[in-house]
């Protein structure tokens, strides 16, 4: 029997709701792994109405086998739909994007998904809903009692983990340590291993100032935290750097690295998206749990209008999939 993916479907009112029907009915065959869609049958039946979408929704039933041309849902939610409004996030959906996430989770520890998938949310309406959480990867940590975490966004030309993610640009220097770099160069060697299956990884870190500080002009990042966390973590494997952010993305997309180490948010994503804009996905590394997203946000702007793409989902669900089968295999 397939072994299941769950897929939670984000903001309500976002493009989630869309890019899962899109999904389903492009779905390309992954060999062992079915998707099951947590969210709101309603929502995605109106979806799917409004927008005149293909395919069947249906309750999901856990004995039973996913049937062509139809999206089975775990129903967690009976929200108004008549009454919501694209583009416009409320404490009520909010609180049902949040209950979708736990959900999952707790079908994850249980078992019962061998992963999960997340389409997109939106801070505020998780803040309405009195979640204190900056975002998905901060909650699913918190709920699946995760310490060291992180994010990377992975592509096929290009994967690149962060140091720091959603912070204030001016209070990027202070959070970039000796401490928080080794400790996002060891997750990531770690993933690499054993979710990618990369035995002997590739890593190259990414200095803080341009030119790579240049021996002390432009700043002693280089000199006094980042080159030292890349001495201590020699051990994990080919790790190299720091190295000028300007030139190091180019080898990188070349071939020449595994992964990236970037030191903030716009740094690494940047690069990253010109690659890989619709195909991109959001891994979270250190996680009891497999979890995968797509790369993009809620896109208000054009929720409800019919032009959503489902691309990164597409690739989300297939890396998910692909890191569930090598966790697997490393365990067995």
């Amino acid at each position: 029997m397939e072994r299941l993916l769950g897929i939670t479907m984000g903001c309500p009112v976002g493009i989630g709701p869309e890019i899962i029907l899109r999904f389903f009915a492009d779905r390309p065959a992954i060999q062992g792994y079915a998707p099951v869609v947590l969210g709101d049958i309603g929502v995605l039946r109106y979806t799917a109405a409004t927008l005149k979408l293909p395919g069947t929704v249906v309750p999901w039933e856990p004995e039973g086998r996913l049937r062509p041309g139809t999206i089975p849902v775990c129903n967690l939610s009976s929200l108004p739909c008549r009454d919501l409004l694209w583009g416009r996030p409320d404490a009520l959906t909010g609180r049902a994007m949040a209950g979708y996430i736990e959900a999952a989770v707790g079908m994850a520890q249980r078992g019962v998904l061998a992963g999960i998938v997340t389409c997109p949310i939106t801070k505020k309406a998780l803040n309405l809903a009195g979640f204190p959480f900056p975002g998905h990867t901060e909650m699913l940590a918190d709920l699946s009692g995760a310490k060291g975490y992180l994010m990377m966004m992975a592509g096929s030309r290009l994967r690149v983990a962060l140091v720091t993610i959603h912070e204030p640009l001016r209070r990027v220097p202070d959070l970039v340590t000796r401490e928080s770099v080794t400790a996002c160069i060891r997750i990531t060697a770690r993933a690499l291993r054993g979710d990618f299956a990369l035995m002997h990884p590739r890593i190259a870190v990414a200095a803080l100032n341009p030119h790579a500080g240049e021996q002390g002009m432009f700043g002693l990042e280089e000199q006094e935290i980042i080159g030292p966390a890349v001495s201590e973590c020699a051990g994990e494997g080919a790790i190299s750097g720091p190295w000028p952010p300007d030139t190091l993305f180019h080898r990188a997309a070349a071939g020449e690295f595994d992964a990236v180490v970037a030191m903030y948010h716009d740094q690494g994503l940047i690069p990253f998206k010109l690659l890989h804009f619709k195909d991109g996905v959001n891994v979270t590394l250190g996680l009891p749990l497999v979890r995968t997203s797509v790369d993009h946000g809620t896109a208000y702007d054009i929720a409800g209008k019919g032009r959503a793409d489902c691309t990164s989902l597409a690739a989300a669900f297939s890396l998910a999939a692909e890191i569930a089968g090598n966790r697997t295999q490393r365990e067995s």
